[in-house]
């Protein structure tokens, strides 16, 4: 009677139709603790995981749903890091997902094209950037509570704990809670799912786990899931002024939240011209910014820039609107800024601008706080 219930409820169709894609295209979903994946890296994956900014959170799904209709879809925007698919003990997904591309300009761009995407089997997706979360907050833990054993602890039941902290809690502060941080959202996640059920049998203690945050939102009970409470990706920052240098207040360097107005491009930044050097990087030939900063770094051995780019609006005017931060391991602070770039190019062509963009006005920065000149 049962496997008659769960046959009305799935539809035959579409599993017969996600089974033969998997044969099709050879690719594999693993399912683990309510989730089926795929990738995470994928087959012919080249280098590390991708960092923060890089993930989309995608809503709305239709329960009959399944990945033979979204990997292929969401891959037309780029290639696929990892995609997960909320699952239901009833083979129905729960109507959310992730997917992670490889740089965050990608997601970006996924957020732009595919948000309020409207399926051919009906249904509007609403994708978002994903925010990653990797705090959980335990709650009603006992007087008695040691961090360092706690953190032991919860490194034998869980994977990925990075460090513990513990507070009082509650409206006369006497509940004990601890702040747990986790090397990825995945790992945190996982947690999550098993340390309520793991402290009631190892130790007989009932806890509560929760994401930390600090706000719901219309999402949230739009949703019904906690975890997947989708705040403003960032902070307001400041929108880039077209008055004129001379005018902008002078920058407090020591500040990452201060950012230089873009100023004319510098063709190439060093020293005065003098015998050639064989030994020391030679400079960019095509004066392109991101190659510029890139030898910058090395003439005056600052290491490798390292960027995140994350979009978060699109103006009153159209422009699409990121933020940046540029971190130069030889420099004490990340260098911050926003950029706006017109529509209509492609996602490349607006990635490529995106970094160069960036760069230029790290560039600018850098020539105040090395005392640098343009040639």
């Amino acid at each position: 009677m049962e496997g008659q219930q769960l046959q009305q409820v799935l539809n035959p169709h579409r599993l017969k139709s996600l089974q033969e894609w998997m044969q099709k295209s050879s690719i594999t979903l693993t399912q683990v603790n309510g989730q089926r994946k795929y990738g995470g890296p994928p087959p012919g994956w080249q280098g590390p995981a991708p960092g923060p900014g890089c993930e989309v959170f995608i809503s709305q799904i239709p329960c009959d749903v399944y990945e033979d209709c979204l990997i292929p879809l969401f891959q037309s925007i780029g290639t696929i890091y990892e995609f997960r698919l909320m699952m239901n003990f009833s083979g129905q997904n729960r109507g959310f997902a992730y997917a992670k591309y490889g740089d965050p300009v990608t997601a970006s761009a996924a957020v732009m094209t595919l948000h309020h995407y409207r399926l051919p089997e009906g249904g509007s997706l609403t994708v978002r950037k994903s925010t990653e979360k990797r705090q959980l907050r335990l709650g009603d833990l006992p007087a008695s509570t040691n961090q360092g054993e706690l953190l032991t602890v919860l490194r034998m039941l869980s994977d990925g704990v990075e460090d513990v902290l513990l507070k009082m809690a509650g409206p006369k502060g006497r509940e004990v809670v601890a702040l747990v941080n986790y090397s990825s959202h995945y790992a945190a996640s996982m947690a999550k799912k098993v340390l309520v059920q793991a402290f009631r049998k190892q130790y007989g203690i009932s806890i509560t786990v929760k994401w930390m945050s600090f706000s719901k939102s219309k999402h949230v009970a739009e949703t019904g899931e906690d975890d997947c409470f989708t705040p403003p990706a960032l902070n307001p920052l400041p929108k880039p002024s077209i008055t004129p240098p001379h005018l902008h207040p002078q920058p407090l360097l020591h500040d990452v939240s201060a950012h230089p107005p873009v100023q004319p491009f510098f063709r190439a930044v060093g020293g005065p011209a003098g015998p050639r050097d064989e030994t020391m990087p030679q400079a960019p030939v095509n004066h392109d910014a991101v190659s510029q900063l890139q030898w910058i770094c090395e003439l005056h051995r600052l290491g490798n820039p390292q960027y995140e780019v994350r979009f978060y609006r699109i103006s009153s005017d159209g422009f699409f609107c990121f933020s940046f931060k540029v971190l130069v391991p030889g420099l004490l602070f990340p260098l911050c800024g926003v950029i706006q770039i017109l529509p209509g190019i492609s996602i490349q062509a607006m990635k490529a601008e995106v970094y160069r963009a960036a760069a230029e006005q790290v560039i600018q920065t850098m020539c105040k706080v090395l005392n640098l000149r343009p040639f």
